[in-house]
């Protein structure tokens, strides 16, 4: 099984780490550079004795009591030097970041799928691609904006945790989909608030 590499480790990336270890995940490199606040606690997989850790050294030690999974924290931002390969995941909350994670995964044949969560409010979207496929690359491209035309949503809010949920069962069961070979859709949009899902 192919190595994953979850970059982001808060509210969407800490339920999918956990999602990835007990789904058996052998080895899951964790980036994010940010401490745990209290502010984190009601939209984030963290615990009350958490806040002032570091995000990825927490949830490493979170997957790690619930599987047997090999957790590797890395408390930093990805600067494109990072030798990537087999899953890459990105959890990340701003169109910024992703850009620069796309400028570090773009092209690179050693990476097999390239999977994008991003949650505003209630509405969430999983875009799953293969970044050495040209055709990928084109339909990937063309869901990029500045984080100036984004809707002014929260990425999470005290009142709606389940939505976090929601989005990493979606990026989990994109990647067992892969790992089986099973028809998949690239993109898939979720609205919890309306009941909607749409994919394509």
């Amino acid at each position: 099984m192919p190595k994953v590499h979850l970059i982001g480790a808060g509210g969407i990336g800490s339920p999918t780490a956990l999602a990835l270890a007990k789904m058996g995940c052998p080895e899951i490199h964790l980036y994010d550079p940010d401490l745990i606040e209290e502010h984190n606690l009601p939209n984030q997989l963290f615990r009350l004795k958490d806040v002032g850790k570091a995000k990825v050294a927490a949830l490493a030690k979170m997957c790690r009591e619930f599987s047997d999974s090999r957790c590797v924290p890395h408390q930093c931002q990805i600067t494109g030097k990072e030798s990537l390969e087999g899953i890459v995941i990105s959890g990340v909350d701003s169109m910024e970041s992703r850009k620069a994670i796309w400028e570090a995964v773009k092209g690179n044949r050693k990476i097999c799928l390239y999977v994008d969560g991003r949650m505003g409010g209630e509405v969430g979207r999983v875009i799953a691609v293969c970044p050495a496929s040209p055709t990928d690359v084109r339909f990937y491209e063309d869901t990029l904006f500045s984080d100036e035309e984004a809707e002014p949503l929260p990425c999470t809010a005290r009142a709606i945790i389940y939505n976090v949920f929601a989005l990493a069962s979606l990026i989990a069961s994109r990647v067992k989909k892969h790992l089986k070979e099973e028809e998949a859709s690239r993109d898939i949009v979720v609205d919890l608030f309306n009941s909607q899902m749409l994919s394509v």
